[in-house]
């Protein structure tokens, strides 16, 4: 910083004809600006002013350096105004990365009016069922529901969801409906092929927790080949409200052994590295989609 300070006192000098008269326009002592001088004089090894008159007079070196050296106050001038810019400006490209269920029904029907608000900021989208830590990878936002690894990283609680077992009004017309859980076992029903507690089909009956061992004759990576199986009328699912709630909604899905329901609820987590410097397409980002997410449109009641 100091050779960038020597370098101001240079043009002062040259603008105001003397170094007393720079250090009286920026509040320094004249001692103070003549040291700069000379410290650059040194470092450069060349005399940039003629001594010995009242009137400061470049040299031939000092005239050829002023102008290098108004160009690197300008560029310096113009990194400060682009940067005093940053906070305020939206570009860039939004890297997020969720779960397939989550981005197709919770983020893509709103996301046509996040870019018309923001037409120069990119948005990609990672997809998969767990969370995976890619901040360091230049990730910017995940959005994940359950329990999440112990991590350095900022979690927002957006909302809940709730895991609701069903089958097709067409299924269950054809199989009869499960009345209680243990009745689960005499049917199809199908499952995630990774571990997780998705996968545990829990009840409260009689006062009690209880967990009915399903064997899934089919099961999928992502929740949306869940979801097919189960409108096509192949058998029975469990899947997040917010996954399928316009499903019940409409008929197509019907909720199963809802007397039985644990009433447990899944927090639904925003995630981002730092909340000090949030850079502005992080942040409008998060305003924008929590008031989307403010009443838990996905909720059935």
């Amino acid at each position: 910083m100091d050779n960038y300070s020597q370098l101001l006192a240079f043009i002062w000098s040259t603008e105001c004809g003397s170094f007393s008269a720079a250090a009286r326009v920026h509040k320094m002592t004249p001692s103070a600006v003549s040291k700069l001088i000379t410290r650059l004089e040194n470092r450069l090894q060349v005399r940039l002013f003629q001594r010995g008159s009242r009137v400061l007079t470049l040299t031939e070196e000092g005239a050829a350096y002023l102008r290098s050296a108004k160009a690197v106050v300008d560029a310096m001038n113009e990194a400060d105004s682009l940067a005093e810019a940053l906070p305020s400006r939206v570009s860039g490209t939004l890297r997020l990365h969720t779960m397939t269920s989550f981005a197709k029904h919770q983020i893509v029907p709103w996301l046509p009016e996040f870019m018309d608000l923001y037409p120069a900021l990119d948005v990609e989208i990672q997809l998969g069922a767990q969370f995976v830590d890619h901040f360091e990878q230049g990730l910017d936002i995940a959005i994940h529901s359950g329990v999440l690894p112990s991590s350095s990283r900022i979690a927002k609680r957006i909302g809940e969801t709730q895991w609701l077992i069903c089958a097709s009004p067409q299924y269950l017309a054809e199989h009869g409906t499960p009345a209680v859980p243990a009745d689960l076992l005499q049917h199809r029903c199908f499952n995630f092929s990774f571990v997780s507690p998705w996968n545990k089909w829990s009840f409260l009956q009689d006062g009690e927790g209880v967990s009915v061992p399903i064997t899934a004759r089919a099961s999928f990576t992502q929740g949306d080949l869940l979801r097919d199986m189960a409108l096509s009328g192949a058998g029975i699912v469990k899947l997040a409200d917010f996954h399928i709630g316009l499903d019940i909604k409409a008929g197509t899905l019907t909720p199963l052994l809802e007397a039985f329901t644990t009433g447990v609820v899944e927090p639904v987590y925003l995630l981002y590295s730092d909340r000090k410097h949030l850079s502005p397409r992080i942040r409008v980002f998060i305003e924008f989609f929590q008031e989307k997410w403010r009443q838990h449109p996905w909720k059935l009641s």
